[in-house]
C-alpha cells in the first residue's frame, strides 16, 4: 500500500482521488446521476455527490442496517471512530450480529460516497448529516435528541454554573467548560449511575417515556418536585417556554448506548407459505398463460371495429370499463390490467381520429401469427418492464382527479424495480414454494426503508407494498406464478438458475442453448435472491427460453368440435385458429371455460351467410370439423335461413326493397311493425323507403325477414367482417426511475475523463503572471502561448492550457504539444486521452507545469 493510502483524506473529494478505477465505477453504477452529464474532475464528482437531491437518493437506496448505521453516524461525534458507531449500534453489551453485519454496512456506505475518512474519523458527508441529524423540525428516527452543547447554547452562564453545581460538580470559570464537564458526567457510565440511583421514582419514570423518542416534553411555570429535580441535574433541559427535552448522552446512558431500540442487521427471510409439486405448479402456470392468452384475444376482439371511445383527459370511462368487465367476465380491476397490459405490449392504442376510439394495432395481427408460447413471453416481458400500474386504476391523482385506465398518472418508476425484486425472492425459495405475503412485504421494508415510506411497517400502505401486492396477483394472472410459486417458465424470464434438485421440467431439453449466439442470461456468479435486472438483449434471449419451456405445456389446438342436438357445439379445448374464426362467425359463444360451447342461431347462421359463405360451405365446414354427426336440426336451421337468405333485395332510392314474390310484399305493407319504415309501393315487385339502406335491413330483420343488401348493379353485397386498426404505434416506454445505470462502455469512458480532468486542475503548474484564483484558466498573450508550444514541442513536456471549444465551453487541459503549425497545435490531450489539433486562437492562455 502506498505512503498515501495510509494518510487520512482531508475531504471527500481526496477520498475519491484515493479510489482506484473499480471502485470509482461502483460508485457511478450505484448512483448513476453523479454522470448526468459526466464531471470534469473529482472535485466536480464529490460536490455533486453531496447535493441535497443526489444524497436523498442515495439513502433511498439504503437498506434497513445501512440506514440505521447512517443515523448512528448522524448523532456521533463528527468525525468519529469505527469504535464509537460500533457502541452505538451494538450497545455496552455488545451485540454480535450487529458486530458482525457493520463492517458491511460502512463498506456500503463508503461505497455510496456517504462516509469518507479511515476508522478513526469516519464522517457523514454533511448533507446526510443534515437529512439525518435530530432537530426539533425533523425529529431523528434514532429518537434521541440535541447534544448538552447544543441544548444549552442559549442558556445563561449562571444557569448553566447552577445546574453544574447541583450536579456535583465543581463549579468552572466560563460556560464552555461547564458544559464540557457536564457532558463529561453524562457519559460517564459509573458516575451517571450513581446520580440517577438518588432520583426520586417519578422522575425515573419520567425518563423512562423519553429515552426512546420522541426526546421533548412539556412542562408548567411551577413544575413538579421531581420535574424540578431532573431540571436542576440536567437532565432535563429547557429548550423554548414550557418544554424540555432529554439531553442526548442522558438518553444513550438510559439506553445502554445503542442509538437505535431496535437494530435490524439481518434481512427478514421470505417465509414458504405451501409447497407444491413442481409440475402441479408449472402445470397450473401453464392454465393460466393460456387463460391470458384467450383473454387478451378476447378483448381485441371485443375492440377488433373499434374499441371505446377516449375520454377528453385520455382514457377509459367507467362505464366502458365495466362493459369490458362484463364482456370478458372478470372484476372490473382485473379487466383494466388486461387492458392495461395489452397497452404495454404494443397491441393496442388510440386511433388518433377525430371521434378518437382504441382499437388494435398493426402489430396485433403480427402478434396473433406466432405460436402460443411467444406470444405468451411477449405479454410478460412487456409487464415485467412496464412502469404503468393498473392496480391505481379507481384511485385519485394529487389533484383529487379519478384515474382511468389507459389514462394519464398511471405510471410509477418503481414498479419494475419491485416486480423484478418480488420474483426474485421467490426464485431464491425451493422450487414449487409459495411465500408467504406479509413476509415478503416485510423483506421489501427492510431493502428500502426509506422509499417504502414506512420505518416501523405498522402500517401497510405505501407504495413499494402496494406494487409487491399487485406483483403476487399479476403474476399468477399471466401465469408467471402457478399456486403462488414461481414456475420454471417464470424463472427463465428472470435470468435465474434453476432451483437446486428441482426436477426435470417437461420440455427443458428443448430449452437449451441451441448455439452460441443463443446462450441463456443465466448469472450463475450472483445469489439466486439477487438477481440483477437484465439487459434489453438479455430480455430477449430470457423471453426465448420462457417461451420454450412453456411450449409444451400449453394445450394444443384441436381441429374439431362435438355437435349436438340442441344445436350446440362443444369445444373440448383450444381450437385452430381458422376454425375458431368461422366458428366465431356461425355461431355464438354461450359459455366459456375448459370446454367452449357455441350456440347456432338464425342470426349467426344469416351473420354467417351476410359474410359470403353458402349453405353448401357450411354443411361442408361442420361435417369436416365435427367428431359427431351434423344434427338435423342444424342442417335444417341452416337451409331454413338460407332458403330465406336474399330473397328480399335492398337498394338506395333511399332505399328500396324488391322481391319477385309480390305476396311477401303484401304482407310487409300490411305488417304495422313496419310502419316506422314509411314504406310504399313504386311497383308490384318494389317497396321504397326514405331510410337508408342500413336502417332498412336491420328494420326488416328485426320483423323476422332475411334480406340481403346489393349494389347499384344488382349484385348481391357480400359483408365480411372488417377489422379497425390504428397507425403503426410503439408500445409507451417506461418511465425511467431516475437515469439508467450506465453500462461498461460508459462508466469506462467517464472514468477516463474524469481522471484526466482531475489531473488538468491538480497538476501543479509553474505561476503565470498574478496568481490565479480556483478553477481560473490562464490568460497569456498569443505570443506567449505560441513561444510556450513550439517550447514544449521540442523539449517533449506537457503543459496546462485554457481552452474553449466552439459551444463556448471552457475547460482546462494538460496536453503534450506534437506539432504547431497553421494556426493549429497537435497534441496528445491526456483529458480525452486520445492525440487531437486545438486551434492556437481558442486557448486562453498556457502555463508549463512545476518540475515536481
Amino acid at each position: 500500500m502506498s505512503p498515501e493510502a495510509h494518510s487520512a483524506p482531508r475531504s471527500l473529494a481526496e477520498a475519491l482521488r484515493a479510489r482506484d478505477d473499480a471502485s470509482l465505477a461502483a460508485l457511478l453504477r450505484s448512483r448513476p446521476d453523479l454522470i448526468t452529464p459526466v464531471p470534469t474532475d473529482l472535485t466536480q464528482l464529490a460536490t455533486r455527490a453531496g447535493t441535497r437531491a443526489s444524497v436523498l437518493r442515495a439513502l433511498e437506496r439504503l437498506d434497513r442496517f445501512a440506514l440505521q448505521t447512517a443515523e448512528a453516524l448522524a448523532v456521533a461525534p463528527d468525525p468519529a471512530s469505527y469504535d464509537t458507531l460500533l457502541g452505538l449500534m451494538a450497545g455496552d453489551a455488545g451485540d454480535e450480529t450487529v458486530a458482525r453485519a457493520l463492517p458491511r454496512a460502512v463498506a456500503t456506505l463508503r461505497e455510496q460516497a456517504l462516509v469518507w475518512g479511515d476508522d478513526e474519523r469516519l464522517r457523514l458527508v454533511r448533507t446526510a448529516r443534515e437529512l439525518l441529524a435530530p432537530s426539533p423540525q425533523h425529529p431523528s428516527p434514532t429518537g434521541l435528541g440535541p447534544t448538552v452543547q447544543e441544548a444549552t447554547s442559549g442558556m445563561s452562564p449562571g444557569r448553566i454554573q447552577e445546574i453544574v453545581t447541583t450536579a456535583g460538580l465543581p463549579s468552572t470559570h466560563d460556560s464552555v467548560s461547564a458544559v464540557a464537564a457536564l457532558t463529561g458526567l453524562f457519559t460517564h457510565r459509573r458516575k451517571m449511575a450513581k446520580l440517577l440511583a438518588g432520583a426520586p421514582e417519578a422522575a425515573r419514570e419520567v425518563l423512562s417515556r423519553l429515552v426512546w423518542g420522541p426526546p421533548y416534553g412539556q412542562v408548567t411555570a411551577d413544575p413538579a418536585a421531581h420535574l424540578r429535580w431532573l431540571l436542576d441535574r440536567g437532565l432535563l433541559l429547557p429548550t423554548a417556554p414550557g418544554t424540555v427535552v432529554l439531553p442526548r448522552e442522558v438518553a444513550l446512558h438510559l439506553r445502554e448506548g445503542r442509538a437505535h431500540r431496535a437494530p435490524e442487521p439481518l434481512p427478514p427471510a421470505v417465509a414458504p407459505a405451501a409447497t407444491h409439486s413442481p409440475q402441479v405448479v408449472d402445470a397450473t402456470a401453464a392454465g393460466q398463460a393460456y387463460t391470458a392468452l384467450a383473454t387478451v384475444e378476447e378483448l381485441l376482439k371485443d375492440w377488433d371495429e373499434g374499441g371505446p371511445a377516449v375520454l377528453r383527459a385520455g382514457g377509459l370511462s367507467v362505464r366502458d370499463l365495466k362493459r369490458t368487465a362484463v364482456a370478458l367476465d372478470v372484476s372490473e380491476p382485473v379487466a383494466a390490467f388486461w387492458a392495461e397490459l395489452a397497452y404495454a405490449a404494443g397491441l393496442i392504442a388510440s386511433d388518433g381520429e377525430a371521434d378518437e376510439r382504441y382499437a388494435a394495432t398493426p402489430a396485433y395481427d403480427e402478434w396473433l401469427e406466432l405460436p402460443p408460447a411467444e406470444r405468451w413471453a411477449r405479454l410478460a416481458r412487456a409487464w415485467l418492464a412496464a412502469t404503468r400500474t393498473p392496480g391505481l386504476v379507481g384511485g385519485r391523482d394529487a389533484k383529487d382527479r379519478t384515474l382511468s385506465a389507459l389514462g394519464p398518472g398511471l405510471d410509477r418508476s418503481a414498479a419494475p424495480e419491485v416486480r423484478h425484486r418480488v420474483l426474485s425472492l421467490l426464485a431464491a425459495l425451493p422450487q414449487g414454494a409459495a411465500p408467504d405475503a406479509e413476509s415478503v412485504l416485510a423483506r421489501l421494508r427492510w431493502e428500502r426503508p426509506l422509499r417504502g415510506g414506512q420505518r416501523d411497517g405498522a402500517r401497510d400502505d405505501d407504495l413499494r407494498s402496494r406494487l409487491a401486492r399487485w406483483t403476487l396477483s399479476e403474476a399468477e394472472l399471466l401465469g408467471v406464478t402457478g399456486r403462488g410459486a414461481l414456475s420454471s417458465q417464470g424463472r427463465a424470464l428472470l435470468g435465474a438458475p434453476a432451483a437446486p434438485g428441482a426436477p426435470a421440467t417437461p420440455g427443458a431439453d428443448s430449452a437449451e442453448p441451441t448455439g452460441p449466439g443463443d446462450k441463456l442470461p443465466v448469472h450463475h456468479h450472483r445469489a439466486p435472491e439477487r438477481l440483477a435486472p437484465l439487459s434489453p438483449a438479455e430480455q430477449g434471449v430470457a423471453a426465448a427460453a420462457a417461451a420454450r419451456l412453456l411450449a409444451p405445456l400449453l394445450p394444443e389446438p384441436l381441429d374439431h368440435v362435438l355437435l349436438q342436438a340442441d344445436l350446440t357445439a362443444v369445444a373440448p379445448g383450444p381450437l385452430r385458429r381458422p376454425l375458431a374464426d368461422m366458428l366465431g362467425v356461425l355461431a355464438d359463444v354461450e359459455s366459456k371455460g375448459g370446454a367452449t360451447v357455441y350456440r347456432f342461431t338464425p342470426a349467426s347462421v344469416r351473420r354467417a351467410l351476410d359474410a359470403g359463405r353458402t349453405a353448401a360451405d357450411l354443411h361442408a365446414f361442420l361435417a369436416e370439423h365435427s367428431r359427431t354427426p351434423v344434427p338435423q336440426p342444424l342442417a335444417y336451421l341452416i337451409d331454413d335461413v338460407a332458403r330465406r337468405h336474399g330473397h328480399l333485395r335492398v337498394g338506395a332510392a333511399s332505399a328500396y326493397v324488391r322481391c319477385d314474390d309480390d305476396a311477401l310484399l303484401n304482407e310487409i305493407l300490411a305488417d304495422k311493425r313496419a310502419a316506422a319504415l314509411r314504406l310504399r309501393r313504386l311497383a308490384p315487385t318494389v317497396l321504397a323507403a326514405p331510410a337508408d339502406p342500413a336502417t332498412l335491413l336491420e328494420g326488416l330483420r328485426a320483423m323476422g325477414y332475411a334480406p340481403a343488401a346489393e349494389s347499384a348493379e344488382g349484385d348481391v353485397l357480400i359483408t365480411r367482417a372488417h377489422a379497425h386498426r390504428t397507425p403503426p404505434r410503439t408500445a409507451p416506454e417506461p418511465v425511467p426511475d431516475g437515469p439508467p445505470p450506465p453500462d461498461a462502455t460508459l462508466l469506462t469512458a467517464a472514468i477516463r475523463a474524469i481522471r484526466a480532468g482531475d489531473l488538468a486542475a491538480t497538476t501543479p503548474r509553474k505561476p503565470v503572471g498574478e496568481p490565479l484564483a480556483g478553477g481560473e484558466l490562464p490568460r497569456t498573450s498569443a505570443a506567449e502561448t505560441l513561444a510556450t508550444m513550439q517550447a514544449a514541442v521540442l523539449t517533449g513536456d506537457s503543459v496546462w492550457i485554457g481552452y474553449v471549444n466552439a459551444e463556448g465551453a471552457a475547460s482546462q487541459r494538460v496536453i503534450a504539444p506534437i506539432r504547431v503549425e497553421g494556426g493549429f497545435v497537435t497534441a496528445y490531450d491526456h483529458t480525452a486521452d486520445e492525440v487531437r489539433t486545438f486551434p492556437l486562437h481558442r486557448i486562453t492562455g498556457v502555463a508549463e507545469l512545476a518540475d515536481d
